[in-house]
């Protein structure tokens, strides 16, 4: 199992201690975004590459992220649903271990004791406070914030607390989405813990950009004078996304006017790619997440690729990095970063991502497994992905179909060399099959 040695290890620590005071703990936050497609926003994900990027949407805060920070051309939400990319965020853990694992008997005890980020960091230094506010939804079992550790929180929450489908949306409306209510919270957080002395971490996971749609009027207005693009055309959906990011911009001023920027991480990533369709949006002459393939609910690109960034001390402004990362990664780093004092459990899927942060993007993730994998089943149809080295594998259970893509050369999805290249298929669908067996994921039809 590759690791960091002992040296390596303590001098990325120490190095991460001097950039925030020999006698301090780093403070972290991190920004979930929903529904949020990988060209959702006015930040161009991989540079060179202008359709990587919205056409339409405007988010000069994410751009202003972008330029403080790093951004990563191919970041990965742990699954291509919500519930299960929340549950992951919290424990490192890739989803097929978690509600959709065929042994329920017993798991949810067991999910209550299962090492977190606020379990973590407390026990790196019992200092740390912890906050969640936003869209919880864990589901199934509906284990709140403070049975998991949080210490403040809005208590269990859905798409239902911040405007869910059926909701009467699209709509002006005050507080759209939440978005200044979970936003005042955090604010409020930073600043009262930051005046006590203490660390803290802190989760914002916004309502914005699922639907239904709410906005402020004074952002539709300034979204409808603006022509629309040739795959995102709706103003309305224009407007959310610009309160959302105007939500971000609150929270990078916050860290600027109390001036701990240089002792404050802050990671912000989607829980899932976008929609492929939008109610009563104006029809598009291309795909909502062009250039990739499919969107929500998929394990395509469009699927589970999102927006991810990070900014922290040692991070290069700017920054832009190729490495393959994910939602299971944040409490490796964070374990790393805070000091945590031991060995991470087996169970972690993550791995620390603090090398290539402070190495101008370049290096690599060090996981237990060299490799993503991608899984649903139970409630939904079973599918599987495995993203190792340039190649990705797609698997249907369904009908035992079998994809392969070199993502190095097709973006897009569209040219399956499963044939052309068996060997290396067999290759990953063996890997794939090994870690799912090792988890006891089910991969059965799904049940009527």
């Amino acid at each position: 199992m590759p690791c960091f040695g002992i040296q390596s290890r303590m001098f990325l620590i120490i190095v991460g201690l001097a950039q925030v005071g020999i006698a301090g703990k780093p403070n972290f936050i991190v920004i979930v975004t929903d529904d949020q497609s990988w060209v959702g926003s006015s930040v161009a994900m991989k540079p060179d590459d202008p359709r990587s990027r919205s056409d339409y949407y405007v988010t000069p805060n994410m751009e202003r992220l972008a330029r403080m920070g790093m951004r990563f051309t191919q970041g990965y939400s742990p699954a291509a649903s919500c519930c299960p990319t929340r549950r992951a965020l919290q424990t490192g853990q890739c989803p097929a271990r978690h509600e959709y694992n065929a042994d329920r008997q017993g798991w949810t005890d067991s999910y209550r004791q299962q090492l977190n980020i606020p379990r973590m960091l407390k026990a790196a230094d019992d200092q740390y406070v912890t906050a969640h506010f936003g869209k919880w939804d864990h589901r199934y079992d509906e284990i709140t914030p403070s049975k998991q550790g949080y210490d403040f929180s809005d208590g269990y929450t859905g798409n239902e607390t911040g405007g869910s489908k059926g909701s009467g949306g699209p709509a002006s409306t005050p507080d759209p989405k939440r978005i200044d209510s979970i936003t005042d919270q955090a604010l409020h957080f930073i600043a009262r813990n930051h005046y006590q002395k203490k660390p803290f971490y802190l989760q914002v996971s916004h309502y914005a950009v699922h639907l239904d749609i709410f906005y402020n009027e004074s952002s539709l207005q300034e979204a409808r004078q603006r022509a629309p693009g040739r795959k995102h055309t709706m103003p309305e959906f224009a407007a959310m996304t610009r309160d959302m990011d105007a939500g971000i911009g609150r929270i990078l001023d916050k860290l600027e006017e109390i001036e701990i920027l240089e002792s404050t991480w802050l990671i912000l990533l989607s829980d899932n790619g976008g929609r492929t369709s939008i109610p009563k949006a104006p029809r598009a002459q291309e795909d909502l997440n062009a250039p990739l393939r499919d969107g929500k609910h998929s394990f395509y690109e469009g699927g589970i690729r999102v927006p991810f960034f990070v900014l922290g001390p040692g991070v290069k402004p700017g920054g832009v990095s190729d490495v393959p990362v994910s939602g299971v990664d944040i409490l490796p780093t964070l374990a790393e970063l805070a000091g945590y004092a031991n060995p991470l459990p087996e169970n972690i899927d993550g791995g620390s991502l603090l090398e290539v942060l402070q190495n101008e993007g370049v290096g690599s993730v060090r996981r237990r497994w060299p490799f993503l994998v991608f899984h649903q089943g139970v409630d939904r149809k079973v599918l599987s992905a495995i993203r190792f080295g340039q190649y990705k594998l797609v698997k249907t259970w369904e009908n035992e179909r079998l994809e392969l893509f070199d993502l190095s050369r097709d973006l897009g999805e569209t040219n399956d060399l499963s044939q052309d290249m068996k060997s290396k298929a067999d290759e990953l669908h063996n890997l794939l099959q090994g870690y799912l067996s090792k988890v006891n994921a089910d991969t059965l039809p799904r049940r009527k």
